[in-house]
């Protein structure tokens, strides 16, 4: 609870610099107005509605990224000929802004939620494949070569020690692929419109509803901090053998 104080000290600083009147409650609406428009939008069903889908397209797009750069990732610390094909793609495509391509989407998939969920896994399958072969890469050449002298075959050395060996570092990969996740989705729901919370806070805007934008960013910020903390437990659970635990 303590990690929240500084969270607390920022909302009681808002609250007290729109309140002075520093500025117009137009440019800054006071976090006690936020906070009624926010409980407004839950009792009328919006904020389960928006979070919703936005949670919807940000995890199914995870989900796949995930599947995809892990398979990936493994295929090219295994083969050269992968590795030779795929490195410069990754190379040239982790920094450059794959928002870019939403228009190239959108006249490919149309306006839907394939659109924006096919633009999650653009952007959050780079992070996972580079962290899924850093670890493969990093395992310790003693525990392969012991495992092939056991008779341990490819596959086996594969999903039995690799892999397992691997997987704080492939964590750390999905740990960052998942707030980009987020993000990816509502910027490409503010782009497009219509439900969700990048959508509401872009309809907000044209309306002039200052506490409704505000409203949407507190809104995208608890929802970010909640994936990041699952995340985190799950990371805690699943790695509950490892040495990280310990600390």
């Amino acid at each position: 609870m303590t990690r929240l104080i500084p969270i607390a000290l920022v909302g009681l600083a808002w609250e007290a610099f729109a309140q002075r009147g520093v500025v117009t409650p137009f440019m800054l609406p006071p976090l006690s107005a936020v906070s009624l428009r926010i409980w407004s939008d839950a009792s009328t069903g919006d904020l389960a509605l928006n979070a919703g889908l936005t949670l919807y397209r940000a995890l199914a797009g995870f989900l796949i990224a995930a599947g995809a750069g892990v398979a990936l990732g493994c295929a090219m610390s295994r083969s050269a000929l992968m590795r030779w094909f795929f490195d410069p793609i990754i190379s040239v495509g982790f920094p450059m802004p794959k928002i870019a391509f939403l228009p190239i989407v959108i006249l490919w998939l149309g306006f839907f939620d394939v659109t924006k969920i096919a633009m999650v896994v653009l952007d959050a399958i780079f992070p996972v494949v580079t962290a899924t072969m850093a670890g493969l890469q990093g395992v310790e050449r003693e525990l392969i070569w012991s495992a092939r002298n056991m008779g341990a075959g490819g596959r086996a050395l594969v999903w039995q020690i690799m892999l397992p060996a691997a997987l704080p570092q492939i964590f750390t990969g999905l740990q960052v692929a998942l707030p980009v996740s987020l993000i990816v989705a509502v910027v490409a729901e503010m782009a497009m419109g219509g439900y969700g919370l990048g959508g509401a806070m872009m309809t907000a805007s044209r309306f002039a509803d200052s506490r409704g934008v505000f409203a949407g960013i507190a809104e995208i910020g608890v929802v970010g901090f909640c994936l990041v903390k699952a995340m985190a437990l799950l990371r805690r659970r699943l790695l509950v053998w490892h040495q990280e635990a310990d600390r």
